[in-house]
């Protein structure tokens, strides 16, 4: 087991994983939202893909359980402990600096598309595309009437999800920096992460 590393509030970070390795990803302070994405580690044209999963698990979000695919339909991380009351989004895409124009910011904004690259940096490598992530503990509740909302997490401090690669892979996850709808409580923070043999 590696220590538990730090993933900086508004930053994005990747950890290569071998097939059957494990990462424990933390909300540490338990309002945080972490976009993460997997890519096959021989091939980053494939990776963990929500609208392939969504068919795979035929549920809107993953479960203790379930296996997430790629956009081959492979499996590529399985989702084996979730602590949180397990409300995380898979429809949303990654913020980027379109977003935040959109909502009115005049000058550069951290972002969750910035930070997959940045994190791909970090060992090397170059993402072709910005997959939409997994949104973990994202809260966007689907109304009756077919609108979303836009919602504070209802994760507790310390929650935390564990996924086994299921192939090598490229996990990349960024703390987002989202702080003016209230998804991250309007406080963007910290999470962690470690690598589990």
């Amino acid at each position: 087991m590696s220590e538990l590393q730090q993933l900086p509030a508004r930053q994005g970070r990747a950890v290569a994983l071998k097939a059957g390795q494990s990462i424990r990803i933390v909300n540490t302070h338990g309002h945080q939202v972490v976009d993460t994405w997997a890519f096959n580690a021989h091939d980053l044209g494939e990776f963990l893909s929500m609208e392939h999963m969504r068919a795979a698990i035929d549920r809107i979000s993953p479960k203790p359980g379930d296996k997430l695919v790629t956009n081959k339909r492979r499996p590529i991380l399985s989702l084996e402990a979730d602590s949180s009351p397990g409300v995380h989004d898979t429809f949303i895409a990654a913020c980027d600096i379109y977003r935040y124009q959109g909502l009115g910011c005049k000058e550069y904004h951290e972002n969750c598309a910035d930070n997959l690259r940045a994190g791909m940096a970090g060992l090397g490598l170059t993402p072709s595309e910005v997959p939409s992530p997994l949104n973990l503990w994202m809260n966007i509740p689907i109304k009756t009437d077919g609108s979303i909302g836009w919602e504070e997490p209802v994760s507790k401090p310390g929650d935390y999800v564990v996924l086994k690669a299921e192939m090598d892979c490229i996990v990349a996850m960024s703390a987002c920096p989202q702080d003016i709808v209230k998804i991250n409580a309007g406080a963007p923070t910290d999470a962690h992460y470690e690598v589990l043999a």
